[in-house]
């Protein structure tokens, strides 16, 4: 677990990612983080557009068998 403190930044609030997490993340600055909202209420950060990986899973689901044949070979 990694503690994140809050921070003022101008009249907004922000956060200052460790470099472990980033260099984990593979992300640095000027790249996008994306929070999604848990069912549990709270928030996952993750570099990964919601969106596209959406769209991954939808096309993964719709040629599975042409996948799987591919991976065979």
């Amino acid at each position: 677990m990694t503690k994140l403190k809050l921070i003022p930044i101008g009249t907004s609030t922000g956060v200052v990612l460790p470099k472990e997490m980033l260099t984990r993340m593979n992300v640095g600055k000027g790249n996008t983080l994306y929070a999604i909202e848990a069912a549990d209420g709270g928030y996952l950060l993750t570099p990964y557009d919601p969106k596209k990986i959406e769209k991954a899973d939808e096309i993964m689901r719709r040629y599975r068998n042409t996948l799987r044949a591919l991976a065979n070979n």
